[in-house]
């Protein structure tokens, strides 16, 4: 990514406040930062000897190469750690002025207000903002910061924390599982369906800041969550880098949904690692919408361990200004007979941007009778802009049955002159194009949420004509 920053103007979310922390790490990550952490945190002897051992991983490791150029992102130009306020509130009225003013014009206490059963509102490193509604809270559901989760559900946390990612999973989650600070712990009991979202959202504001959020997830049996997840930062001309770990753990005949709009500022890597096991009859259903930041590597994953485990993933990316790579995709893997995977991916490029669909699909050996839809769809609105396609399908069971397809198209002339034949400017029809074209993941999420979904869109379509 160019330090020349190719922000588009339409970015409301990109202003930023003056900086704000009790504590502020040194720039760049070496063994003494990821022991301060620890300490800061007060952390058991456990998770120090983790974080040190990913740091080891973290360092060995080279950067990635197969996928988007990342030669510009310099790791020892990052703060790793800035903790904006000494305590957490479960009240707006206590949160400091400046930082409520944020959430505010975000319009995040108001969508708590609204349609939330809990919301938690990460600032920098730490949540400053976490509220689970009663009625939740007495039918056991746990809807904590992932710090706090460490602390009062300690054997809870160990049994789960990193068995779906593990710190070596690959150099980022490394990273993550050296830093993590902050994120989302969310224990839902047996047969407990919470039936509004639970949200949280992060926020980035320092420059050079690195976000670091890690998230556990653990539906009991018979049980559904709904989660959403909401992220921005200010416009800054240098680079700043987001690597969350997201695990997901739905056991036998639960439901998980969990939604993302990510809408980065063009400033930010956007660089994480999201995994779910699904187990006997469960569902994890990832609804994934990217559409900011200068560079995103993201594949959301189901792991189906049982039988009868179902994997649904509806992933939409739009890449609308040059240099903007959006590589996003998917991944099934089928370890159980009698698994089935659906996996749709809308992908949008405009003024020289570039979306790529990097997804794989796996069955194993001995694992009958396995499911799997593929269906990948580009849509290219200018002649410089790009869109590429990499599946990969590693198929070890011959009773699987298998689908694939994908598609590129443009927006015609047929189709603008109809519409502007109708008394619809140039630009109003190409927006109404596009929403068409990403229907299939706008009607997935929440009313409220789908209405936000829509005006980013037709704020990333304006100057899109040509």
């Amino acid at each position: 990514m160019s330090k020349k920053e190719k922000e588009l103007p339409s970015y409301p979310e990109g202003f930023s406040q003056p900086e704000r922390y009790t504590f502020k790490s040194e720039k760049g990550l070496n063994e003494q930062i990821v022991r301060d952490i620890s300490a800061r945190k007060g952390e058991p002897e456990w998770m120090l000897a983790y974080r040190l051992q990913a740091l080891r991983y973290f360092e060995e490791r080279p950067m990635p190469t197969w996928g988007p150029d990342l030669g510009a992102l310099d790791p020892n130009d990052i703060y790793y750690y800035i903790k904006p306020v000494e305590k957490q509130r479960s009240s707006w009225d206590d949160v400091p002025k400046d930082i409520k003013e944020t959430f505010d014009r975000l319009g995040v206490p108001e969508a708590e207000r609204a349609h939330l059963a809990g919301l938690g509102a990460q600032y920098e490193s730490e949540m400053v903002y976490h509220n689970l509604q009663k009625e939740w809270e007495e039918q056991g559901v746990v809807f904590l910061d992932c710090d706090t989760g460490l602390k009062k559900y300690p054997e809870l946390f160990k049994k789960y924390f990193s068995t779906v990612v593990p710190a070596n999973d690959n150099k980022f989650a490394a990273l993550n599982s050296a830093v993590w600070s902050g994120g989302s712990f969310v224990y839902i009991p047996k047969g407990v369906h919470v039936t509004a979202p639970l949200q949280t959202y992060f926020r980035i504001n320092a420059e050079q800041m690195g976000q670091f959020e890690r998230t556990l997830i653990i539906a009991d049996e018979g049980s559904f969550v709904h989660y959403v997840e909401g992220c921005t930062a200010p416009s800054y001309t240098s680079s700043s880098l987001h690597s969350a770990v997201v695990e997901i753990v739905a056991l036998p005949g639960a439901r998980v949904r969990y939604s993302t709009i990510q809408n980065w500022s063009r400033n930010v890597y956007n660089l994480v690692t999201k995994r779910a096991f699904a187990y006997k009859d469960s569902c994890v259903e990832w609804i994934d919408g990217n559409l900011g930041s200068g560079v995103t590597m993201k594949y959301p994953a189901v792991v189906l361990k049982e039988p009868g485990a179902r994997a649904d993933i509806l992933s939409v990316a739009m890449a609308s200004s040059e240099g903007q790579v959006q590589d996003a995709g998917a991944k099934a893997i089928h370890l159980a007979s009698h698994t089935t995977s659906c996996i749709i991916s809308k992908s949008i490029s405009s003024n020289g941007g570039q979306s790529s669909y990097r997804g794989v699909v796996s069955v194993a050996p001995g694992a009958k009778h396995c499911k799997s839809s593929v269906q990948c769809d580009a849509l290219l609105l200018d002649a410089s802009s790009r869109s590429d396609t990499y599946p990969t399908m590693k198929i070890y069971d011959a009773s699987a049955d298998m689908q694939h397809e994908a598609t590129v198209s443009k927006v015609s002339d047929e189709q603008l002159f109809y519409l502007m034949s109708r008394g619809i400017s140039e630009s109003d029809a190409r927006t109404l194009i596009v929403n068409g074209f990403i229907e299939p993941f706008v009607k997935e999420l929440p009313m409220e949420y789908a209405v936000e979904m829509n005006r980013l869109i037709a704020m990333e379509m304006e100057g899109s004509i040509g």
